[in-house]
């Protein structure tokens, strides 16, 4: 048996005072002939306790439950291919200025941009210098463990914090050219991949689409349905249509938690999920 699974990161919010949702606004054809006939359910992906976000219910939905916070940047080393030899330390900084990319260097610390969204990581020994009060530096915490996952598991993403979660569980995780986690993202090419990697025996596949989640940091409320009826169309339609044609392969989608267009910030209320066979 195979299992393809996608991902809309932070597809659901709270209703709005008239009901609506983005995925209730979302033209979503094929996601609504899967719930017509498949098997819906709620997934309580974030566990009391710990920040709602990517980096901890990504590693739940794959299978290691985080018992603590975990260390985002140790997900953006991992996704990156950025090396954290014994003895120094990965950090994550957003909002960094040019003086304090200077301090961190000018204190043995080795900065590498990440993108616009992500800002920069930072290795190194010892303490942080100062910093401006418009870098906000995220918090240490679990490196998920090794082991968890292995090659029969393909994780498909931008780099990122899922790509990395996945990395550092064991998967076998697969970046697709044009792949950004943003809006702009290549979904036809995450489409082939998982594709690709259903033909070559994989027995479970997940993609991230992460473009519903980034919306709605921006506020965007628009561009977050637009993101999701992209992923129905781009995704979860040839995905489908694939699964259609094979007795031992399901199909499931959800979401990993929630992020509310109107105020930009996270959502960890449990999420739905549709599981669907031929």
């Amino acid at each position: 048996m195979s299992a393809l699974e996608v991902v809309l990161d932070g597809a659901t919010e709270p209703p709005a005072a008239d009901g609506s949702t983005s995925l209730r606004r979302a033209h979503t054809p094929e996601l609504d002939a899967l719930a017509t006939s498949g098997r819906i359910t709620l997934r309580r992906t974030t566990p009391d306790g710990l920040p709602v976000g990517t980096e901890t219910a990504l590693p739940v939905l794959l299978g290691w439950t985080p018992p603590a916070p975990v260390d985002r940047a140790a997900l953006e080393a991992a996704a990156h291919g950025i090396d954290v030899p014994v003895g120094t330390r990965a950090v994550r900084i957003d909002g960094a200025t040019g003086e304090d990319l200077a301090a961190l260097a000018a204190t043995g610390f080795a900065v590498h941009a990440l993108d616009a969204a992500r800002g920069h990581l930072a290795i190194g020994p010892g303490r942080l210098p100062a910093l401006s009060t418009s870098a906000r530096v995220w918090s240490a915490g679990l490196v998920p463990p090794t082991g968890v996952l292995d090659a029969t598991t393909v994780v498909i993403a931008a780099r990122g914090a899922a790509s990395g979660a996945a990395t550092l569980l064991g998967a076998r995780v697969v970046v697709p050219d044009g792949a950004t986690g943003d809006t702009d993202t290549d979904l036809r090419a995450k489409t082939a991949a998982a594709l690709a990697a259903l033909e070559d025996g994989a027995t479970r596949i997940v993609v991230h689409v992460g473009a519903p989640d980034a919306a709605a940091h921006r506020g965007d409320e628009e561009a977050k349905v637009c993101a999701i009826e992209a992923a129905d169309r781009y995704v979860i339609g040839p995905l489908r249509a694939a699964v259609a044609g094979r007795t031992d392969t399901s199909l499931a989608v959800g979401a990993d938690h929630g992020c509310d267009p109107a105020t930009g910030r996270h959502d960890g209320d449990p999420v739905p999920w549709v599981l669907w066979s031929p």
